[in-house]
């Protein structure tokens, strides 16, 4: 039996659970004022519409949030590859209208299976190149033309009775650390670091974004705790005039369990001025997981929210304070889905990825196939692009093998230039990382060398430093993507050249 502050704490917590359906667990806590989930992409399924539809039946007011960006991260579609623009693509494109289009196209899609959250628009500039978890995430590394974008973005989900989520408070973009690994702490001048990276934010804020995300960073300037547990970063927010929901990132991250722990980090969380507690991806320890982590996570962090309630460390008029927000929130998203919506019916999302791709170099001839060695890094937990679908898609019936290039010594990396080069077709080097990876950099070197007629795809940052051999730019590890570039490869259509840039 759930007592009144485990109730109370129900009201700003957001789990993630395992299945294509709801566990007994998680729809009897619904039933006591479980404030929603998050999809990741162990629960997508054909009969995701018939979960989202028990969920609010146990809580008519759930919300159900998905990380559906597009590009290199999607939920709905993890298994095949996002076949939606991504934030890069956009970025490069900059037309407005194909951004508030593509936000209005998420929306559809997450309300299609019964969701009413997407978590994005990403709001960091991404200004170090290094960046492991944001790179083709953000629209560029300029905050005015991030900002102009992340509103458009914005304009397009929210038009179409969905919440949208700009992630990650205060800007994930100067950092080459991963806060699902470590704790990253942003050295950048302070004035530069408002100037820059909080733009994108106040922009968000002032086009009436719903909610906004936490990102697990150190801002040294402002206190030693990171942002998601710390009440000057937050109150920046409160401080704008924004009154909308601040949603933390997920809290099984190991900036967060790690340090202060799922429970402490849960009420350290509330009490810093965050509202809804992302608990997080119960998968995300691997082998490690056990049968019922996603209920362990849940009760980690609600025992946390009720323990410091009762010993007065965080307070009741708090937890209410964050609850009603929530609450708010969902009402909102109940009333404009009743009223009903315009769902985008001119919308081409290949059109729009096919303007975005360039190449660096002389134009190759068209190829008649390709043969592919996939050598970009691993996926991340934020970012699963690395999976075969980019590169089944880019090679489709011609040869394609995968070269870790991080591992594989040379002689295998040659063993496999030396398969690949003597296949039929056009030798294609698809990598992610040619600017900070010296490996990838490396054996698209030595493959010139073998293969003058070799070409490479970029689905990362595009290129700074030009690469010995033409450069397909296409700026996103997603199915759509890899689909226009092969396009491209074969002759299909004309290509734009782009010009490299030093810096």
């Amino acid at each position: 039996m759930t007592d009144e502050l485990e109730r109370l704490a129900n009201g700003v917590l957001w789990p993630g659970f395992f299945g294509t359906e709801a566990p007994e667990w998680l729809r009897q806590e619904l039933r006591d004022g479980l404030a929603g989930v998050v999809y990741f992409g162990q629960n997508v399924g054909e009969g995701l519409p018939a979960l989202s539809a028990e969920i609010l039946d146990a809580n008519p007011n759930a919300l159900i949030g998905i990380d559906e960006e597009g590009g290199s991260v999607t939920r709905l579609e993890s298994a095949t590859g996002s076949t939606v623009p991504g934030a890069a693509q956009l970025g490069l494109l900059d037309d407005l209208v194909a951004s508030e289009r593509t936000g209005a196209e998420l929306a559809r899609r997450v309300r299609a299976v019964g969701a009413n959250v997407v978590l994005g628009p990403v709001a960091d500039v991404n200004t170090d190149p290094r960046n492991p978890v944001i790179g083709v995430r953000a629209f560029g590394d300029d905050e005015a033309l991030v900002s102009r974008h992340v509103v458009a973005t914005i304009d397009g989900i929210q038009d179409s009775a969905v919440a949208a989520c700009v992630k990650h408070f205060p800007g994930h973009g100067d950092t080459h650390l991963d806060s699902h690994h470590s704790l990253p702490e942003i050295t950048l001048d302070v004035e530069e670091f408002e100037r820059v990276h909080l733009e994108p934010f106040r922009a968000a804020v002032d086009a009436g974004v719903d909610a906004v995300m936490t990102a697990h960073i150190v801002v040294p300037a402002w206190g030693e705790q990171p942002a998601t547990l710390n009440p000057r970063v937050l109150g920046k927010l409160r401080d704008w005039g924004y009154d909308g929901v601040i949603i933390t990132d997920a809290l099984d991250m190991a900036a967060i369990r790690e340090t202060v722990g799922l429970g402490g980090g849960a009420a350290l969380a509330l009490a810093a001025g965050a509202d809804l507690l992302c608990i997080g991806n119960p998968t995300n320890p691997g082998d490690a997981a056990l049968v019922d982590q996603d209920e362990r996570d849940f009760h980690a962090a609600r025992d946390g929210i009720v323990a410091a309630l009762r010993d007065g460390s965080l307070s009741r008029a708090r937890v209410e304070e964050a609850a009603a927000r929530v609450a708010a929130l969902a009402t909102k998203l109940r009333a404009a889905a009743e009223l009903g919506h315009d769902d985008p019916d001119d919308y081409d999302a290949a059109e729009i990825v096919r303007r975005t791709v360039t190449i660096s170099g002389d134009a190759p001839e068209a190829a008649t196939a390709l043969a592919v060695i996939d050598a970009r890094r691993r996926s991340t937990l934020a970012v699963d692009s690395a999976g075969s679908y980019v590169a089944n898609a880019l090679a489709a019936d011609g040869l394609r093998v995968r070269l870790d290039v991080a591992s594989a010594d040379l002689p295998e990396q040659d063993r496999v230039l030396d398969e690949v080069t003597a296949a039929p077709g056009t030798t294609v080097l698809l990598i992610d990382r040619p600017d900070t990876d010296a490996a990838q950099r490396s054996l698209v070197e030595r493959a010139a060398v073998r293969d003058p007629g070799a070409v490479v795809v970029n689905v990362g940052l595009p290129t700074r430093s030009p690469l010995p051999l033409p450069t397909i730019e296409v700026a996103a590890a997603s199915r759509l993507g890899a689909q226009m570039a092969r396009e491209a490869l074969l002759g299909r259509f004309a290509v734009k050249q782009r010009m490299n840039s030093a810096g």
